[in-house]
C-alpha cells in the first residue's frame, strides 16, 4: 500500500506538533522514522493510521484520503505496534493473537477456517508455537512484542505501522522482530516504523525519514540521511559514522570526548 502525507499539521492543546509534514511511503518499502525525542514520531503514526484526525493537510492510502475510507475498512489493511503493550485479563497467546481477526468478522461470527490459518501463520512467522498456550502475562518483554506482533500480523495487512518496537528488548528480540518485519516486507507488506536505534534503522530501512521539530528534515536512503551533521544538527551529538561489516549499511556510533562531557 502506498502511503502519502500531505502538509500534514497537528496539535496537541493548541501546542503545534506536526508543522506542514510531507513524506511518502511507495508500496512494499520499509520506512524507519528517526528522530529525538518529542519529535513527533508517534504523533505521526497515530495520524497514518487514523487513531489521531489532523487539524490541516491529510493522509492518504492508496488514491484514497484517509478520513473518506470507513473505519471497518481501514482496520482490515493498517495494523500497528505500538510502543507500550499490554492485555488486561489472562489471555492466551493464541486468543490474543486471534483478536486480529475481529476487523474481518461481523458481529457475533465466529473464526472461519481462513481466520484460524491467519492465526496459524501469525503464530508461526513470529515463532511463537511453543507458546501458543501459555498466558501472556507469564511471558518476558521479548516474547510479548512477538505476541503483539503476531496480532497485528493476523489481520493480513497492507500497511504495518511500528512505534518503537525493539526498544528496551534483549539484542536477540531486537534481531527476531527486525528479520521477521523484513522478511514479511519482501512479500510486500509496507511498513513504516519509528526506530530509536539508528544503527537497526540503518540495517534494515530502505529508506529513512529525520524529523525534528514535527517536520521532516530530510528523507532518503540510510547513507544519505544518516550522516554526521545529520545527525549533529537534529541529535546535538558527534558520532562517527563507518561503513558496516554488513553490505552496504553503515555503523553509527558517539565520539568518546562527547560521552565524557
Amino acid at each position: 500500500m502506498k502511503v502519502k502525507v500531505d502538509d500534514l499539521r497537528f496539535s496537541y492543546n493548541g501546542k503545534g506538533v506536526l508543522e506542514g509534514l510531507d513524506l511518502t511511503v511507495r508500496k512494499g518499502e520499509f520506512i524507519g522514522i528517526v528522530g529525538p525525542n518529542g519529535s513527533g514520531k508517534t504523533t505521526l503514526l497515530k495520524n497514518i493510521g487514523g487513531v489521531l484526525d489532523p487539524d490541516d493537510g491529510g493522509v492518504y492510502l492508496g488514491e484514497k484520503e484517509l478520513s473518506s475510507i470507513p473505519i471497518g475498512e481501514v482496520a482490515t489493511k493498517v495494523a500497528a505496534l505500538e510502543q507500550e503493550t499490554s492485555v488486561g485479563f489472562d489471555f492466551t497467546v493464541r486468543e490474543v493473537v486471534e483478536m486480529g481477526r475481529f476487523p474481518h468478522l461481523d458481529r457475533f461470527e465466529r473464526h472461519s477456517e481462513g481466520d484460524l490459518e491467519a492465526v496459524d501463520r501469525a503464530i508461526e512467522i513470529t515463532d511463537l508455537e511453543e507458546f501458543s498456550e501459555r498466558y501472556v502475562n507469564q511471558l518476558s518483554g521479548g516474547e510479548k512484542q512477538r505476541v503483539f506482533l503476531a496480532l497485528a500480523l493476523a489481520q493480513e495487512p497492507e500497511l504495518l505501522l511500528l512505534d518503537e518496537p525493539t526498544a528496551s528488548l534483549d539484542i536477540n528480540y531486537q534481531i527476531k522482530i527486525m528479520e521477521t518485519v523484513k522478511c514479511l516486507q519482501s512479500e510486500g507488506l509496507t511498513v513504516i516504523a519509528a526506530i530509536h536505534d539508528l544503527n537497526l534503522a540503518a540495517q534494515y530501512a530502505d529508506r529513512v525519514a529525520l524529523m525534528a521539530d514535527g517536520e521532516v528534515k530530510v528523507a532518503g536512503e540510510p547513507n544519505d540521511v544518516l550522516t554526521k551533521d545529520n545527525i549533529a544538527k537534529v541529535f546535538g551529538v558527534d558520532v562517527e559514522v563507518e561503513d558496516s561489516e554488513v553490505k552496504g549499511t553503515i555503523h553509527i556510533f558517539p565520539k568518546t570526548e562527547t560521552l565524557s562531557k
